[in-house]
């Protein structure tokens, strides 16, 4: 068991322990996409206006710019060893960083609360026992799963990658049977605000990975291509979300009625009844437990950072691990269970609530890292905040809280529309301003400290913290995942 149970928080992962290949993001983020949330959000863009045709390009685009940016998040976990958040102490401070790592773990519990309102929707069918149990019983299973950690969150995601590629492609063929996809596609009225939603969403739904990602990167060896990890993480998450999107895109059109309030009722409806229905149901839970893992997993990473920020505590004990999984497990289900009579007009604005906040943090993190750090940090310097970093970088707080501003004049969600979103006929693009304007701003302050520039310099970046050998930072070679100007 102890070979099976994860040790390792928010410390660095030592060379010793590191395994696998880059590979093992394509099987984990196929996985992760392939539920039913994906199958869900591609649906939102039919039931909030779009046609099927349109929806399905706008979904797609989504999830290739979201999805870069994501994949770029990704490709640190090898060189540096660490969880993804707490880099953002690179850029905020090593106390400042816990102004984002809050809407993190905001935007953690309510995806597991989204998720647990799915899932216990079928494990409720399943088991017989209702939604209200099945809800409290599938976010149980989630935290022990949690607190296992990291290899077997690797299992679970090659599993439900298999599992659930199979049942997505047995329930296409029945959504096919029983109507016409070419007449579903066939309305190609082009209608710019409701395309702007379907990329919104699932950029959004990509964006939102972007905080946690590299917690499942960071295991693999030093020496593993940036690219090969940018490019693997890349295809699986698309590939998985969108064949999800794209199932709930066309199961929305041919069926808006049956499919707004009975979403697993109704996808499970198409695969027959019986067996098989009891079979899918399990595949819908399977699928919404591997995400959920993550989920858990990356709220008790944040809290982990957010507390040792003040505490200076890098390790954990069993006990203390449980609690702050127990924490995130109560939270999100409480979330679940009063959110879950309103759940697609919830989910639509918490997606883009998300959003909001995320881009901001992306784009700071990302130029930091390839722009201007150079993927060099001082990893010592993350935990001290007396040292390089600091306690609170007021100039990067202030880009962050501006980009975030910046996109309120073109946010269009159910509880606040900006002024901005009128004149451009509805079209929300507060996601694009959300990435650019920060983007811009933190490249101009920071490129001029020299305190922080300074880490691009061999000299100036330790190959390894003072009590742990094995914790260098990273090399330099093959700066550049995408392989493009980024």
């Amino acid at each position: 068991m102890a070979g099976v149970v994860e040790r390792r928080s928010i410390d660095v992962v030592p060379d010793e322990e590191r395994h696998g290949s880059a590979v093992s993001q394509f099987t984990l983020w196929l996985g992760a996409n392939l539920q039913i949330t994906a199958v869900i959000t591609g649906a939102l863009a039919v039931v909030f206006g779009a046609n099927a045709f349109w929806s399905l390009i706008g979904l797609l685009l989504g999830n290739l710019l979201g999805g870069a940016v994501m994949a770029l998040h990704s490709a640190q976990g090898p060189r540096l060893g660490l969880p993804q958040m707490i880099t953002s102490r690179a850029q905020f401070g090593v106390r400042g960083a816990v102004v984002p790592l809050a809407l993190v773990i905001v935007m953690y519990i309510g995806f597991f609360a989204s998720g647990s309102v799915l899932a216990g929707q079928a494990v409720g069918e399943l088991t017989h026992l209702g939604e209200t149990p099945g809800i409290v019983l599938f976010a149980a299973v989630t935290a022990v799963a949690a607190a296992v950690g990291y290899r077997l969150i690797h299992t679970l995601g090659k599993i439900a990658g298999l599992v659930c590629a199979l049942a997505f492609v047995y329930l296409g063929i029945r959504l096919l049977q029983r109507t016409d996809l070419g007449t579903l596609l066939a309305d190609h009225r082009f209608a710019l605000p409701v395309f702007l939603l379907a990329v919104s969403l699932s950029a959004s739904w990509q964006l939102a990975f972007g905080p946690y990602v590299a917690d499942y990167s960071r295991y693999l060896p030093r020496h593993t291509s940036a690219r090969a990890t940018f490019w693997w993480t890349l295809s699986g998450s698309v590939l998985g979300s969108q064949w999800s999107m794209t199932f709930g895109a066309l199961a929305a059109a041919a069926a808006p009625a049956a499919f707004v309030g009975h979403e697993v009722s109704y996808i499970v409806g198409l695969g027959g009844a019986g067996l098989i229905a009891s079979l899918l149901y399990f595949v819908i839970a399977l699928g919404k437990l591997t995400i959920n893992i993550l989920n858990t997993y990356g709220g008790f990473m944040s809290l982990v950072t957010s507390v040792s920020g003040f505490r200076g505590q890098r390790t954990l004990t069993p006990r203390a691990r449980s609690a702050y999984i127990a924490g995130i497990m109560v939270a999100g289900t409480a979330v679940a269970l009063l959110g879950k009579d309103s759940f697609l007009t919830s989910f639509k604005d918490f997606l883009l609530f998300l959003l909001t906040f995320f881009t901001p943090w992306s784009a700071v993190n990302l130029v930091d890292y390839y722009l201007i750090s150079k993927e060099r940090y001082d990893i010592p310097a993350l935990s001290d905040p007396a040292g390089r970093y600091g306690a609170w970088n007021v100039r990067a707080l202030t880009v962050y809280v501006l980009g975030v501003l910046a996109q309120l004049p073109f946010l269009a969600t159910h509880f606040y529309t900006g002024p901005l979103v009128a004149p451009l006929g509805g079209a929300d693009i507060s996601w694009l301003v959300g990435l650019a304007v920060p983007a811009v701003l933190y490249w101009l302050t920071a490129r001029r400290d020299t305190a922080r520039t300074a880490a691009t310099a061999p000299t100036a970046a330790p190959t390894a913290a003072p009590t742990a050998p094995t914790a260098p930072t990273a090399p330099q070679e093959d700066r550049n995942p995408a392989g493009s100007g980024g």
